[in-house]
């Protein structure tokens, strides 16, 4: 089975359609599918619900959907950075679901692993828990939050052999893992490509089984969402 596909565009053919339930992996602007997010941007693919653990910066990242309206609900757990994502929200114009970082985190996990639900303490006796099921152990109280199962997964990673087994690059390794276990299609953009077997069995972060198609993207851009100077002192 041949996972590897010539370009971005490729990759999403046949799959993205309009008003689907897609994960894209990151955290902030480290370690998203730049070349993804553009080829879904292209695509027109519209009334999307997105999961992100949030919504990119404007004019980059998820915010280029956010431009073309193609983003009909976020499911995020921050989305400070972002403000026509701010205008759209309060203007009644995109839908938002809250999520704890950590619970959003075990959502994907758990849907990845076949779980369809689990209870954690998180949210109780807040917002977050309204409309839940509670149930007590051990004389706390929880909440019981479902999984969630993308019907795609954009994801970034670092290399990939042929078979879709992947090695991430330090931060970019954060969201990106789980999002390729829930997806039920999963799509890789990584920056090198190698041929089965070149990897250490022990090296690898996460298996191909998970993996359905692999674009290469040599050279992103990875911008800095903020950069801080240190001034050095005397100077």
């Amino acid at each position: 089975m041949n996972k590897v596909y010539p370009s971005a565009k490729a990759a999403l053919d046949g799959v993205v359609k309009d008003g689907q339930l897609l994960a894209v992996g990151g955290f902030g602007l480290c370690g998203i599918p730049e070349a993804l997010i553009d080829a879904l941007r292209d695509s027109g693919a519209k009334d999307l619900t997105v999961i992100s653990n949030n919504a990119g910066v404007d004019g980059f990242g998820l915010g280029k959907l956010l431009d073309t309206r193609q983003i009909k609900k976020m499911i995020s757990s921050y989305v400070g950075e972002n403000k026509e994502f701010e205008r759209q929200f309060l203007a009644g114009e995109l839908e938002l679901e809250f999520t704890p970082q950590g619970t959003l985190a075990e959502k994907l996990r758990a849907g990845g692993a076949g779980i369809p639900a689990f209870y954690t303490k998180t949210g109780v006796g807040t917002m977050v828990a309204e409309g839940k099921e509670p149930r007590e152990f051990d004389g706390a109280v929880y909440v019981m939050e479902r999984s969630l199962l993308p019907e795609v997964s954009l994801v970034k990673a670092w290399k990939a052999d042929k078979s879709g087994n992947l090695l991430f690059r330090r931060t970019a390794r954060n969201f990106n893992p789980a999002v390729a276990m829930a997806g039920k299609i999963t799509i890789v953009e990584v920056e090198e490509i190698v041929e089965t077997g070149r990897f250490d069995p022990d090296a690898v972060h996460l298996p191909g089984i998970y993996v359905h198609r692999i674009v290469l993207n040599a050279t992103p851009e990875k911008r800095i969402e903020k950069r801080t100077i240190t001034e050095k002192a005397g100077v």
